[in-house]
């Protein structure tokens, strides 16, 4: 990427990322900001700056988006290090221990968590609090407080996630009007976690006559399972068709759709035609899904995330997220979405320069697109200047070098930097 014809740098501007490399397969260029927004790309930019960066070639990228975590659940593994194993077994522990949440502990917790994700280049993340008569409204209202207090260092999005149901626990159908009264941003669902196949149906219909109430975009959590043989574990087509109905396409999301995969060929492909057709993103989160996945298998495992090159060739909107964060759902991570996405290449047989590359395209321009920032997002002129230097020196290499994030830039402000130093002692030569 170079400069937009007929637009030039100002004489003097607040930042300055000289000899960036953002494309493997151009020259290095230099990055000018100007009150937060990117004002110029080229090589041997004619400017001074307030601060300046010498990148030395290393790759700049946009920042990365986290586009499904749930930070008001991350880091219990501190108060219970039972997992259980299974996606039931992690509801209940996490149910149980939601009774003891309060305003303080989810606070240092999820603020423990945005602060992991903003050191590893994380500049935007959509949050999903449980809202739930054993909790209320307790998540949102502390995630709302931390937007605040984060503001300027990350952009949070919140959702209304109904993890307990909505007829299954009755009572989370007016929180979740209360929460979107209050300031959420988004309504989720956890479409199988009914009772029967129609509840769940009218699990979902509810959570878009909530969007189309409140104006918002719909994320569900649906298709969480190894196989169709449960048939609320198989919504996607029906997810699909409440998204035409309600003219919503570009604005659902399904989170996890591991199930995706144990469908037969060509079921699968009608599946992923109709979500593309609808508009319907679709967001795999492989450190939960594959923990979770296969439990009851005794022989040949199944190790189940969505089939991501088959969601790329179908033209599904797909991007990658961290999800849970050291808990019953998921006992590892550190917000940190190039482990995650070196993650889901190893287990998605996905390999080289172009897939990779594609890859961390899932956790920046996917996952802007996903949460509704692609207009004031990327690397280009007029776009918000949230950027991060890699300590590597070919955008191919982002996941595989496993890099320092150098510096983390924030509407053009540095908010983290990283500086390491390794030394190779060697013997001395005789």
């Amino acid at each position: 990427m170079t400069n937009v014809p007929g637009t030039t740098a100002t004489a003097a501007t607040d930042l300055l990322l000289r000899r960036t490399r953002i494309d493997d397969a151009t020259g290095p260029v230099d990055i000018a900001v100007t009150a937060g927004v990117i004002a110029a790309i080229g090589p041997d930019l004619p400017v001074s700056a307030v601060e300046e960066i010498e990148c030395a070639d290393r790759v700049v990228i946009p920042g990365l988006v986290e586009s499904h975590v749930h930070l008001d659940k991350a880091l219990l593994d501190g108060e219970r290090g039972d997992h259980g194993g299974t996606l039931a077994q992690a509801i209940a522990i996490t149910a149980e221990l939601k009774r003891g949440f309060t305003a303080t502990s989810i606070r240092e917790r999820a603020r423990r968590v945005l602060e992991q994700a903003i050191g590893n280049g994380t500049t935007a993340i959509r949050a999903h609090p449980d809202v739930d008569p054993i909790v209320g409204l307790l998540g949102v209202h502390t995630l709302m407080e931390l937007r605040e207090e984060f503001r300027g260092r990350i952009d949070i999005q919140i959702v209304a996630f109904p993890q307990e149901g909505i007829f299954r626990a009755p009572g989370t159908l007016a929180l979740l009007r209360e929460g979107l009264r209050d300031g959420a941003d988004v309504i989720g669902g956890c479409a199988y976690n009914e009772d029967s196949l129609e509840q769940c149906r009218g699990h979902i219909d509810l959570v878009f006559e909530l969007a189309a109430e409140f104006g918002v975009p719909v994320d569900l959590h649906a298709d969480f399972a190894d196989d169709v043989a449960d048939p609320r574990f198989a919504l996607a087509d029906y997810i699909a068709e409440v998204t035409e109905r309600s003219g919503l396409g570009g604005r659902v999301t399904i989170g996890h759709a591991t199930s995706l995969a144990a469908r037969a060929p060509e079921d699968r492909r009608r599946v992923l035609r109709r979500l593309a057709e609808a508009g319907v993103a679709v967001v795999p989160l492989p450190a939960t899904d594959m923990f979770l996945g296969g439990r009851g298998d005794s022989a040949n495992i199944r190790r189940g995330i969505a089939p991501v090159r088959e969601l790329w060739a179908a033209g599904v909107r797909t991007a990658y997220s961290s999800n849970n964060i050291r808990n019953a759902f998921t006992p590892y991570g550190n917000a940190d979405l190039l482990d995650i996405g070196l993650f889901l290449a190893q287990t998605s047989h996905l390999a080289g320069p172009a897939d990779l590359t594609r890859v961390l395209a899932m956790a920046t321009y996917e996952a802007a697109a996903v949460i509704g920032i692609a207009d004031t997002y990327g690397l280009r002129v007029g776009a918000a200047a949230d950027l991060v230097v890699l300590d590597t020196y070919r955008v191919a290499d982002a996941l595989l070098d496993r890099p320092d994030r150098s510096y983390v830039v924030k509407a053009g402000r540095v908010v983290a930097r990283t500086t390491r130093t390794r030394e190779l002692l060697l013997p001395a030569r005789v």
